[in-house]
């Protein structure tokens, strides 16, 4: 019998306690810690976190390092690369001012991160794959408890005169900063930029963040000095009874095969034969079907995924009807995300363009994609290396996205529409980010521009060095008139 779908297999079970604590791993997690607490603007995109996914996985390589003297390391080009990508993603706050994007850069980040970490060593989920971090982190506080508690019982004094040092710093801070700062003011001035205004929320802020970022820290040493998971095959085989799968298969894929000759006359015939056959309009048209050919692409590459699991390879009759009937399958696909991205394209030119019907196209975009990677993998029938793929490509249409520059790409095309007669919707034009505000600027007459930036820059503030940001840098050098 096959084995569980990748998806449906259970977590795994926990480790076991006695995993021995590398040295490095308390250090590391503490400058990890430090270096989120003062760097990380958690309210806004910045380059504090690009800087603070720098201090984590700088901690992770040195701390895993430390512990592997002598010894080949876990991390390999594989895990680079996908960390590689998280802080491609985290980068991203940096330049882009959109919250909304860039909390989706952050969630990919932490994906991403995990895979990072995980590397090629287990053979869990992909569910547990990409909460790795997050999970192993919770699971390492008590391990990392151990640590701390033999390292202040210790009977040399360290953890005494590691103590004493820091609070000797720290007093001698308290006391030369404030003088040398009375003293020259443009040495106040640096000191007031990068020490913020202390409060009780600044307080418990950093503190939080110290947290987090030493656990994701932690947890991540915890999985890589555990014991690797033994390795299983490839995928498992079912070698009879293939015809439950062989007939639905053969009729989805004769419904699509209809379907699709049916958009053949559409194309052949022009869409005003479509309209004048359903009496519809071209908008009316264009939204009654998107939605549904989004369900049917989703439903599709579920069963896709199913068949690559679950379907017989054993014989060489199996491995060829199993190529044959999932490449075409996935081929007709390809028509369903075509057309889908057409019918969403009529239905923005005629209602507008917004950031969900972005989405949903960059959605759509990659559902193909990931049909093209169901495609290659029918080569050699092997499809363990598949969710991996997906969530790769994923993350990286989500990168592209960002460097695109989604809010400006949506205000250059509704200012378009306006400027072709139709009517602009200035409320959601102005609630952009400051993305949006070289295009406004540049296209708006007056007093609709001068009104539109005073609303898109009215909750701007000024940021500490941590929370720079492109974006919000260049709109606060564009001139803005009287509005009225």
């Amino acid at each position: 019998m096959a084995a569980p779908p990748v998806l449906m297999r259970p977590l795994p079970p926990a480790k076991s306690a006695i995993v021995p604590l590398p040295p490095g791993v308390l250090p590391a997690a503490a400058v990890a810690g430090v270096a989120g607490a003062l760097l990380l603007p958690v309210d806004r995109p910045g380059i504090g976190w690009l800087l603070t996914g720098f201090a984590v996985v700088g901690a992770v390589v040195v701390a895993d390092r430390r512990a592997r003297e002598g010894q080949a390391s876990a991390l390999s080009w594989g895990n680079a690369g996908w960390a590689a990508l998280s802080l491609a993603l985290l980068g991203m706050g940096a330049v882009r001012a959109s919250g909304w994007l860039f909390v989706l850069c952050v969630l990919a980040a932490v994906f991403t991160g995990s895979l990072a970490v995980v590397g090629k060593r287990t053979v869990h989920t992909v569910l547990y794959d990409v909460f790795a971090v997050p999970l192993e982190a919770l699971r390492a506080i008590p391990w990392a408890g151990r640590g701390i508690g033999k390292f202040t019982a210790r009977r040399d004094g360290v953890a005494r005169r590691i103590a004493l040092a820091v609070l000797a710093a720290a007093a001698l801070v308290a006391v030369f900063v404030p003088l040398l700062a009375s003293a020259d003011p443009d040495f106040a001035a640096l000191v007031e930029a990068m020490i913020p205004e202390l409060s009780f929320g600044t307080v418990v802020r950093w503190c939080l963040v110290f947290l987090v970022a030493a656990l994701l820290v932690a947890g991540a040493c915890y999985f890589l000095a555990a014991p690797a998971a033994r390795a299983t095959a490839d995928r498992p085989h079912q070698s009879k009874y293939g015809l439950e799968w062989t007939v639905p298969l053969v009729v989805l894929v004769l419904i699509f095969s209809v379907w699709v000759g049916v958009r053949l006359v559409v194309l052949f015939g022009g869409t005003a034969y479509v309209l004048r056959t359903v009496g519809l309009t071209a908008a009316e048209y264009a939204r009654g079907g998107f939605w549904q050919l989004c369900a049917v692409t989703v439903l599709t590459l579920a069963i896709v995924a199913a068949a690559l699991r679950w379907a017989p390879d054993v014989t060489k009759g199996d491995r060829l009807r199993q190529r044959v009937l999932l490449g075409a399958l996935s081929a007709l696909s390809l028509v369903l995300v075509g057309s889908a991205l057409s019918r969403m394209w009529t239905y923005q030119q005629a209602y507008g363009f917004t950031v969900l019907r972005l989405l949903v196209e960059v959605c759509e975009f990659w559902f193909g994609a990931v049909f093209v990677l169901v495609g290659a993998s029918l080569v050699k029938l092997r499809s363990t290396w598949l969710p991996r793929a997906a969530i790769g490509t994923a993350a990286a249409a989500l990168l592209v996205l960002a460097i695109l520059d989604p809010e400006r790409l949506i205000a250059e095309a509704n200012l378009d529409r306006a400027a072709a007669g139709k009517p602009l919707d200035h409320g959601y034009l102005y609630g952009f980010s400051a993305d949006a505000v070289p295009v406004v600027a540049a296209r708006l007459p007056e007093p609709e521009r001068s009104c539109g930036l005073r609303q898109m820059l009215g909750h701007d503030t000024t940021d500490g060095w941590p929370a720079w940001n492109l974006s919000r840098a260049a709109a606060r050098d564009v001139p803005v008139g009287r509005c009225g």
